[in-house]
């Protein structure tokens, strides 16, 4: 423990990425930094997107884990080692781990898309052990941390340590090597703040006049809140959805990191962010997880700026659970004001649910959910209506309707109790 506490107490210098390029190269998959016509035409800009999703564990965390690893003695490896993660931190661990053959005990939320911790399993074989625990990754990181004191493992921290940091820093390694243009703006997320903290002290170093911009969940905006306050805090509760960056308290070593190199910090509400996930699968064929789509996500705050420009967003994974689509397009559409709840009272008469239909609904309004149940000794009973829009102008008429013909309602969206109730 004590070595740890002095490894975050030192702030990762350019020496620490250059050599960790060294370290990992053999390993990490140099991945492509590919020029997206369509998001360039969007924005009149050149936008670069470096590919880490096609990384060797479909994420850039394979950097900073093997480089942390590699570089540990044997006696810091006679008892394993141990790690907390939310997904992709763990994946890159097991893949050292099978890789270098050192016995790993992962500590993963329960709240893990299955789809990661399988992933785990069949990266680290049985080189690793799992141990889903907690909701949020704060949970598990106690558990790991617990551990690592009570059996002698060497922790392995997924964003607060100087080995780790100057490896995911090799991912601005080879987008300055592959880019033949200047470029202007960096986009990449923030969780821990390990990525944004590595590509910032390489770019600053390298590219001093390139903008650093980080990008955070609305539900999770911990490294935000920690530089409005002018100190690291803990958020007290957070949105797990965006679970590659839903961190409730930054790294030391990268708050200090991001306070002097940081230029501003987005922050994106979820629903956008799944607005963007179906965006760059539909029109890029791009399959990216909630993190990895923060950066794309942030470009519309950064639109008229950004005209005439080179910009590179940092893709950071593409493990997503199938499974989650359905919800994905479910909050893209709430978002886009596509997707509306209401509980409305019909009149218990015959007809009413006709009149509904015929005379509330727009020519290109739907009902995607209906739940009712009658009541013959009552006047009017409640149902659950989601009325899915073509257009998101068509709200308003759509309520002056209901209003006109008399139908009571409240609306779910607007309710934040009723909405985690009944959607």
């Amino acid at each position: 423990m004590k070595q740890q506490v002095e490894n975050r107490k030192k702030i990762v210098q350019l020496e620490d990425i250059i050599i960790a390029n060294q370290m990992i190269k053999d390993v990490v998959i140099h991945t492509p930094l590919q020029k997206n016509d369509i998001l360039s035409e969007r924005y009149e800009c050149n936008v670069y997107l470096k590919r880490e999703d096609l990384q060797a564990v479909r994420s850039f965390k394979l950097r900073g884990a093997y480089n942390k690893i590699k570089k540990l003695t044997p006696e810091q490896l006679e008892n394993g080692i141990a790690c907390a993660s939310a997904g992709n931190h763990a994946q890159g661990v097991a893949y050292a781990c099978r890789h270098l053959k050192i016995q790993g005990k992962i500590f993963m939320p329960s709240t893990t898309p299955r789809q990661k911790v399988n992933q785990v399993g069949f990266l680290g074989k049985e080189f690793v052990e799992i141990v889903l625990i907690g909701d949020t990754f704060d949970d598990s990181y106690e558990k790991a941390i617990a551990c690592s004191d009570q059996e002698g493992r060497t922790f392995i921290h997924p964003f607060d340590d100087t080995d780790v940091i100057a490896g995911q820093g090799t991912v601005a390694v080879e987008v300055l090597n592959d880019c033949e243009e200047e470029i202007d703006y960096v986009f990449a997320s923030i969780g821990g703040g390990g990525l944004i903290s590595g590509i910032g002290t390489y770019f600053k170093s390298i590219s001093p006049h390139t903008q650093l911009i980080g990008v955070e969940p609305s539900g999770a905006p911990s490294m935000h809140t920690s530089l409005q306050k002018g100190e690291v805090v803990t958020l007290g509760t957070i949105d797990p959805f965006v679970d590659g960056a839903a961190v409730k308290r930054v790294g030391t070593q990268p708050y200090e990191v991001c306070k002097n190199l940081l230029d501003d910090i987005v922050v994106v509400p979820e629903g956008k962010v799944c607005s963007t996930i179906l965006s760059l699968y539909n029109e890029n064929a791009i399959v990216v997880e909630p993190a990895g789509a923060l950066p794309v996500a942030a470009l519309d705050a950064y639109r008229e700026q950004l005209k005439g420009k080179t910009i590179v967003c940092v893709i950071s994974g593409g493990n997503n659970d199938i499974g989650r689509m359905q919800e994905i397009k479910e909050k893209s559409m709430i978002f886009e004001g596509l997707q509306h709840y209401f509980i409305v009272n019909f009149p218990q008469r015959a007809g009413a649910l006709r009149e509904f239909l015929d005379e509330v609904l727009g020519p290109n309004d739907d009902i995607s959910r209906f739940e009712y149940t009658k009541k013959n000794n009552k006047d009017s009973g409640p149902a659950l209506v989601g009325i899915e829009l073509k257009y998101k102008e068509d709200y308003v008429p759509l309520v002056a309707r209901m209003e006109k013909k008399g139908f009571p309602f409240t609306e779910i969206n607007k309710n934040s109790n009723l909405f985690h109730l009944f959607i």
